[in-house]
């Protein structure tokens, strides 16, 4: 018995050092993409930065639109940095639209050393509409690509000046999505899914938060009767079918979807750009229409 006993305690003490060690690796300090710029296509921006609600300084580009008084504020994913998202902002821009990028924090040109993928992020997402509404915009789009799809989702219903969202592969559950990030890293499934578990525990012991009570699943209801457009490709591996669905479901009947069956994650614009950059522009052009140029 003793036997058993100190090989259960073991098993769970090296179930809880993987859980703290996948908390600390998802958190951590994220280095950039490739740095890219707007003026690589034609675009005048400024450099600029401001506070999250939370006081900490974020850094990004404002790219305007003379004599607009809309604006789509980007929300890039985990891990890497604004910079890829910038080849969507001409066709905004030539729409008529104002566009602000910013790092996250803890990503690249943004303060910070430790992210959440939601939690935290809202208070950047929050911060990044009051820049815009001092611009003195109140007409606002959030385009959110893959864990910038969770932040977009939890900001909005805290913000009535957001008319509307995408979510470009925002994973419904984040149990789910680190379940599948667990078991790019060698996990069994079936453990990668205990792992997420408590990755997400110890996180929410890291942050002071509970981190089960902000997945988009819980938040997307609110959303309504705002708009919101689902782009998901079927291949996606961070969002199955099942939560896929479940999710548009608790959005209501103002969700829109774009399913591309052979798309993985966030892939679809990669299969279809031209196609990917009218949806997002005619999707705002319809939900940003009372603040038009």
């Amino acid at each position: 018995m003793r036997r058993a006993a100190r090989l259960t305690l073991s098993t769970l003490l090296a179930l809880c050092s993987a859980g703290m060690g996948l908390s600390l690796l998802l958190t951590r300090r994220h280095k950039p993409d490739e740095t890219r710029s707007p003026a690589e296509y034609g675009l005048d921006f400024e450099d600029v930065s401001f506070p999250a609600r939370d006081g900490l300084t974020l850094r990004g580009w404002w790219i305007p639109a003379a004599g607009s008084d809309r604006a789509v504020i980007f929300l890039h994913g985990q891990g890497g940095s604004m910079d890829p998202d910038i080849q969507y902002a001409p066709a905004l821009h030539a729409a008529g639209f104002n566009v602000l990028m910013f790092d996250f924090r803890a990503h690249c040109r943004s303060d910070g050393q430790i992210s959440t993928i939601g939690y935290l992020e809202r208070q950047d997402a929050l911060g990044a509409v009051d820049f815009v509404r001092g611009q003195g915009i109140e007409c606002i789009g959030l385009l959110g690509f893959s864990m910038g799809g969770i932040v977009a989702i939890l900001t909005a219903p805290l913000c009535p000046h957001v008319r509307g969202v995408i979510s470009d592969g925002g994973p419904a559950r984040l149990k789910t999505s680190l379940a599948v990030w667990a078991q790019e890293r060698g996990a069994p499934y079936p453990l990668g899914v205990i792992l997420a578990r408590l990755a997400l525990t110890f996180t929410s012991l890291r942050v002071g938060a509970n981190q089960f009570r902000y997945e988009p699943l819980r938040w997307v209801g609110q959303i309504a009767p705002r708009p919101i457009l689902f782009i998901h490709g079927g291949r996606d591996q961070y969002v199955p079918p099942r939560d896929f669905e479940a999710l548009v479901a608790v959005a209501g009947p103002t969700a829109e979807v774009w399913r591309v069956p052979e798309a993985g994650h966030r892939t679809v614009d990669q299969l279809h750009p031209e196609a990917y950059r009218r949806r997002i522009v005619t999707f705002f052009e319809r939900c940003l229409a009372s603040g038009g140029p």
